[in-house]
């Protein structure tokens, strides 16, 4: 994935991704002043892009300094192109603010579902939007070539993990799921040249995932890494990134959303794996369909 002097993702081949996208995906690696700056935007973009340089310095608790900073970090060569990307951006009519998706204690029903309906729309809508194109082709290339695949999950993860061995094991694609760290370690340590490891991690910084993803890497093996930060641990020194675009609110820590995204990302790559060789793929298909076909109520 092609990235910025300062260090952020440019998504090659994918769509123009939404700045606020791109900003809540790198706000973990922003130093604390500019994490204040990045606050002020996140939580109002039409009212953001409405301050001069020095108001929003002021709101943040910070320099002139540190806003022009955190606009190189954005990709952006100044102050005034962020206030016209934010004018912009809040003028589409599908946007609301991370605290305006967050659940208060005066919510109703009714706000709860549509707070956790856009919450999640939009992990789907965001994620497919950003998706680094080349990353997923070349990952599926070499999945479908794989002699095995290894995918490394743990807690809501592994779930996302459990889906894409499923779906790769269906089309005849030797993969294994594992949630268990030191089985993770062990499969690891027996991948080599032509096999694949997947690490999938929200946050990019789960330990077991990014130390079996580094034992493949060791061994020779490609690595793909799913995650929602591209500045993450997780995320740095694979072969292929594939990120998502999920928000998660104070509630909602291993949300829906998160795994929504990422199960975006897996079907994605299934079918663009499926794709590399469609014939078989479909046969696959319709033979593991009819094995469990006697297993369906009929009436």
């Amino acid at each position: 994935m092609p990235r910025t002097d300062d260090g952020t993702s440019s998504p090659a081949g994918a769509t123009s991704t939404s700045l606020l996208i791109r900003l809540r995906g790198i706000k973990p690696s922003l130093s604390p002043a500019e994490d204040r700056v990045a606050d002020i935007v996140l939580a109002d973009a039409r009212r953001a892009a409405g301050l001069t340089i020095s108001e929003l310095a002021t709101a943040a608790r910070t320099s002139e300094t540190t806003v022009l900073r955190f606009c190189r970090r954005l990709g952006l060569p100044g102050y005034p192109q962020l206030r016209l990307t934010l004018a912009e951006e809040s003028a589409q009519p599908r946007t609301m603010s991370n605290n305006g998706t967050d659940i208060s204690a005066k919510d109703s029903i009714d706000d709860i579902i549509a707070k956790v309906a856009f919450t999640d729309a939009s992990a789907v809508e965001e994620t497919a939007q950003q998706l680094d194109r080349e990353a997923m082709a070349t990952a599926a290339a070499t999945i479908a070539k794989a002699g095995r695949v290894d995918i490394y999950g743990i807690g809501a993860s592994s779930i996302v993990g459990t889906d894409l061995q499923q779906k790769l094991h269906r089309i005849g694609i030797v993969a294994f799921s594992w949630n268990d760290p030191h089985i993770a370690l062990t499969s690891a340590t027996l991948l080599g040249p032509g096999d694949v490891a997947v690490g999938i991690s929200h946050s990019g910084t789960t330990t077991e995932t990014i130390e079996a993803l580094a034992a493949a890497r060791s061994t020779g093996a490609k690595t793909v890494a799913i995650t929602n930060f591209p500045l993450s641990r997780l995320a740095s020194g694979v072969d292929f990134l594939l990120t998502t675009a999920a928000r998660e609110t104070s509630l909602r820590s291993g949300a829906t959303a998160s795994r929504i995204a990422a199960l975006t990302v897996v079907d994605c790559l299934y079918i663009a794996v499926a794709q590399r060789n469609l014939r078989r793929a479909r046969k696959a298909v319709v033979d593991t369909r009819e094995a469990v076909a006697g297993h369906h109520v009929t009436d």
